[in-house]
């Protein structure tokens, strides 16, 4: 096989694997995707055992049927882009990769198939079929207040925990082990369960002053929340105000990937990635 038929074999390869614009790029991300939901189902099943037990043979089968399918679309996507290293890093190549594994770690370490289940995250490029991914970068700006929060966030979460050490230590003193708070480690616990609304009911106050104690920390626990959500908030607005994205940009964009550095979101009549530079291949 010469080089030129080598490199437009990859580059057909490439266009379907990795692009959801033209027909066969679609098609093979459909039928993927409904492979992924089958063998999401088929992990669930097996955890039956009366499922399991009448229909085992039927599911092994079906399971290392769809792991050499995606093992061999996971080396497809390695010799497809110039860069391997960088697909076999990035979020979907670690993905890719912990989908497929579990059932072969199984021959060796049994009940790891189950694990399987995280093929589950592979249905985010459902978002590539229904062309959501252009909407997606409206998300920066969340991951932008996120970051600038994160110091706020950690004094709040700072005070929450000294908080919940002081009241995890009263409530020891005052109902004592007979009650069930026979630690403080133990008695943290509870008011840190208390205080985010959970209540699991394992152990509750008995005496007056602890269930005066564990209202008062009932009530704060509704406050507490509100706080996070409000400084994100304010840095979400202040993010958006400072970095509109317009519809019209949105709408340009496509699901086309380079194949140097797989970056994807292209505008529509863009000769080369806006990442590296590498010129697109269009269909």
């Amino acid at each position: 096989m010469s080089n030129l038929d080598k490199t437009t074999w990859k580059t057909k390869l490439h266009e379907i694997i990795y692009e959801a614009d033209t027909p066969a790029g679609k098609l093979f991300d459909v039928v993927l995707l409904i492979t992924i939901i089958a063998s999401i189902i088929l992990v669930m099943l097996e955890s039956v055992k009366s499922i399991d037990a009448n229909y085992h043979n039927i599911l092994n089968i079906s399971e290392w049927i769809i792991t050499i399918l995606f093992s061999l679309e996971y080396i497809a996507r390695i010799i497809t882009v110039k860069k391997p290293l960088k697909y076999i890093f990035s979020f979907y190549g670690v993905i890719d990769f912990l989908s497929t594994v579990p059932k072969y770690i199984s021959l060796i370490f049994g009940g790891v198939h189950a694990l399987a289940a995280l093929r589950a995250l592979r249905l985010l490029r459902v978002f590539r079929i229904l062309k959501l991914a252009r909407y997606l970068g409206a998300s920066n700006n969340l991951m932008s207040a996120l970051k600038a929060s994160r110091a706020k966030i950690f004094v709040f979460l700072f005070a929450v925990l000294i908080m919940s050490i002081i009241f995890g230590t009263i409530m020891y003193l005052v109902e004592g082990e007979e009650n069930g708070f026979t630690n403080i480690p133990k008695s943290v616990y509870w008011c840190i369960v208390t205080l985010t609304t959970v209540g699991f009911g394992d152990i509750a106050p008995q005496t007056p002053l602890g269930q005066l104690i564990a209202t008062c920390i009932m009530i704060l626990g509704y406050g507490i929340i509100a706080v996070p959500t409000g400084i994100v908030s304010a840095e979400y607005t202040s993010q958006s105000k400072a970095k509109p994205i317009l519809e019209k940009d949105l709408v340009s964009l496509n699901t086309q990937s380079c194949p140097s550095c797989s970056a994807e979101n292209h505008k529509d009549n863009a000769e080369f990635c806006y990442n590296c530079g590498h010129k697109l291949n269009h269909a």
